[in-house]
Formats: C-alpha cells, sequence, structure tokens
C-alpha cells in the first residue's frame, strides 16, 4: 500500500485535477490519497477568519472570492452538476452559518473552523470527478479524516494521538471494499468532534501519520518540480536535483525552512523505515528524489534557503541582570502562547536576539507581553538566509554586500539575518 499526497499546486485548476486522476490512474498498488485546499485556498480563507474575527466590512466579499475560485474550476470539470452542486452547497452553506455568528475570543479555535473548509471542499470536488466522471478507472472512497485522524484541542496546531488515531484508521482503511481511498490533509478531529488544524503546510505530516499508522510501503508527494532542489528554481537559475538524501540532512532542511518538506514529515518516516519520494506532477515519468536511511555516505551539493516574513527581535532586560536560564523560559513560554516558530537564536550576557515568524495578527500584542521587562528592538522585513555544506563562493554569492543583523556558522551550516530585498 502506497500514500500519495498532492499540494495546493497540483490541483489548482481543471486540468491539475485531470492531471492526478491520470497519475492515481497508473498505480496497481492499494492507494490512500491525501489532498490539500486548492491553489492559494487557505491564503484565501485566511482572510476570511481575519475578516470575521475583526468583524470588517470585506467579510462576505471574501467568502465570494473563495466560491468563485471553486466555481470556475467545478465549470470546467462536470458537465452533470447535479450532484456536485448539492455536495458544495451543503458545505458553503455550513461556511455561511459560521461568518454569520459573533466570533468567540479564540483566534485559533475560530481559524481551525474557517480554513478547513478549503480541504473539506478540495476533497469533494476531486472526489466527485473521481468517481462519477466517464474517464474515471480508479475510484476512490472517499473519507473524511476528522473522523480517524484525532487530536487534542490546540487549535492551529493540534497534537495527534497515535494509539486512538491508529486504532480508528485500522477500522476505515481496511481496503476491503475498494483500493483506493481519498482523504484530505492538515485537518482533523478531536474527541468531541470540534476541527483542528495540524499547522502551516500540515497536509504532508498527515500524509505522513497514515503512511506511519497504516505501515505503508512509500510515501510519495507531489509537487511543482522535479525533485528536492538545492534552492528554489523560482528565485534562482542555477539549481540541481538532489536525487537521495537521508533522513537527518531531510529533517535539517525543514527545519531551516525548505518549503519542499514539512517540518514534522520525516520523523514518522523515520521511525518505520518508510522511503518518502518527491516526484512533479507535472513530469510523473521522471523518478524525482527518495529520502531513506542510507548506509553509505550521501554527498550533498550546497543547499541554500530562503526564508521569509520574519522577524528579528533582541531583548535585553530592564535590570541590565543576565539572561539567564528563567528568563529563557519566560520568553519562551511567551511565544508558545502565540504559536510562533523560533528560526534562530543568538545571545550575549545581556541580550537575547531571535528570528521568528512575522504573524501581524498576534505581533503587537506579543510587544505589548514582552516590554514591561525588556527592551525590545525588532526589525519586521527581514529573511533569513541558511546554506548548508556551504562554500565560500555561494556565501559571497547570496549574501554579498548586505547588511548582516546576525550571523551565526558551524561546519557544515551558515545562516543570516538580512534586509528583504
Amino acid at each position: 500500500m502506497k500514500i500519495f499526497k498532492f499540494g495546493g499546486a497540483s490541483v489548482k485548476s481543471a486540468e491539475g485535477v485531470r492531471n492526478l486522476q491520470s497519475i492515481i490512474n497508473t498505480e496497481k498498488d492499494n492507494l490512500v490519497v491525501v489532498i490539500s485546499a486548492m491553489g492559494k485556498t487557505t491564503n484565501a480563507l485566511e482572510a476570511v477568519t481575519n475578516s470575521f474575527f475583526s468583524q470588517k466590512p470585506d467579510l462576505m466579499r471574501n467568502v465570494q472570492i473563495v466560491k468563485d475560485f471553486h466555481e470556475q474550476i467545478v465549470s470546467e470539470l462536470f458537465n452533470d452538476r447535479t450532484l456536485i452542486d448539492t455536495l458544495l452547497d451543503e458545505l458553503y452553506k455550513k461556511l455561511h452559518d459560521i461568518v454569520c455568528q459573533k466570533p468567540t475570543k479564540n483566534y485559533d479555535y475560530e481559524y481551525d473552523r474557517i480554513v478547513s473548509f478549503g480541504e473539506l471542499i478540495s476533497t469533494t470536488i476531486v472526489a466527485a470527478f473521481l468517481n462519477v466522471e466517464p474517464t474515471a478507472t480508479k475510484t476512490c472512497k472517499f473519507v473524511d479524516i476528522r473522523t480517524c485522524l484525532k487530536t487534542d484541542e490546540n487549535f492551529r496546531e493540534g497534537n495527534v494521538n497515535i494509539d486512538l488515531s491508529e486504532k480508528l484508521c485500522h477500522t476505515i482503511f481496511t481496503f476491503e471494499d475498494t483500493n483506493c481511498y481519498l482523504t484530505q490533509g492538515f485537518i482533523a478531529g478531536t474527541l468531541t468532534n470540534q476541527t483542528t488544524t495540524l499547522g502551516r503546510e500540515g497536509s504532508d505530516y498527515t500524509a505522513a501519520i497514515l503512511a506511519n499508522l497504516l505501515n505503508a510501503d512509500s510515501l510519495t508527494i507531489w509537487k511543482d518540480v522535479p525533485g528536492v532542489m538545492n534552492a528554489d528554481p523560482k528565485r534562482y537559475d542555477e539549481v540541481v536535483i538532489i536525487p537521495r538524501m537521508n533522513y537527518k540532512e531531510a529533517i535539517e532542511l525543514s527545519y531551516c525552512g525548505a518549503s519542499v518538506i514539512h517540518p514534522k514529515t520525516v520523523k514518522p518516516l523515520q521511525n518505520k523505515k518508510i522511503p518518502l519520494h518527491v516526484r512533479s506532477f507535472i513530469e510523473p515519468e521522471k523518478q524525482g528524489s527518495i529520502i531513506n536511511e542510507f548506509q553509505e555516505r550521501v554527498q550533498m551539493p550546497p543547499i541554500y534557503i530562503n526564508k521569509n516574513n520574519q522577524v528579528l527581535l533582541t531583548l535585553r532586560p530592564r535590570d541590565f541582570s543576565f539572561i539567564a536560564e528563567e528568563r529563557l523560559s519566560h520568553i519562551f513560554s511567551i511565544l508558545a502562547g502565540y504559536k510562533l516558530k523560533v528560526s534562530l537564536i543568538q545571545m550575549s550576557a545581556i541580550s537575547f536576539s531571535l528570528c521568528i515568524d512575522y504573524n501581524k495578527i498576534h505581533f503587537n500584542a506579543l510587544i505589548s507581553d514582552l516590554k514591561d521587562e525588556y527592551e525590545v528592538l525588532y526589525n519586521t522585513d527581514v529573511e533569513l538566509i541558511t546554506i548548508r555544506h556551504y562554500t565560500q563562493e555561494i556565501v559571497d554569492k547570496l549574501v554579498g554586500e548586505k547588511v548582516v543583523f546576525v550571523e551565526q556558522r558551524n561546519r557544515n551550516t551558515i545562516r543570516f539575518v538580512v534586509p528583504t530585498n
């Protein structure tokens, strides 16, 4: 049995959905297909969430943007729209009912309720197309992942209950009456049937968890790139495919911000030695990259990662006391409260600098929580450049004459916080 995961770029159009169909039609093994929200739907639903939570007048216009985007895809996919319109109208009504209420005080709870519709809508459309259209040669049984992937109530970063989820998954993904299941990535459910999400870009993590729980032979993530690259091909001209990579290297890259792999994806696969394939849905005949446990040393080229939308914070105790363990604990407890990810840390005796993801919803509140005890300096328009297996030539090429706020290096990795171009 194999797990196939298709991201938003692979299903952003009717052509993409048809291409997905052709890829899974060629697979003879049992399959679980995990699908993300279509295109940039998550971003669009985040706009809906922000308008709803702040009660802005553009709320319904933002909802309509989501509906219009999917309407275009549906109109190109289906000849007979009777079934799909019924299914989508039911979802749109649920979304409408939510945004017509007054929001609670819990932004993360509202975020999960609303943003999850991206995956619910995408899988409804794809499942209907695969199972209804006459071109279908492999039908896929639809599964609402919230019924079998269970988390706590840590909204936006749900922690999966592995034991319970494993039992539920084995009762649902039996392959007794089908050889293909289709379900959502990114979302899950609590014991009280509230919707949670697993963190931004969490569909890869969903696929990895399912591969682990169901003892899959492999996981394939279908991307718009031909494999794991040593740099973002949309940003750099001279890039190469890395055909083989160890789990440890993949974890390092994901931690540094490599968008091709979600940070939490690798561990569930490594635990059961399940190989991870990264392949192109544009050129599915190519083998792409494989991440696995290789006994021999795998030679790696210089790999460079640009992580945008960062904030550089520098904190100095107002009483000039040392940055000791109790202060670090206090700082990280505040960051955890806002679910902010730390990308880089640097400290001296009386200052503590860190690079974090910028969240404009929480940023002012974060600064307010910190400024009573600390002098707070920050730069909001910065990016983090990471170079693995660096050479001086690559450092000069990527950093050059840029202003460098923070620099760190060890034997294998060098990192720079610089102003965004």
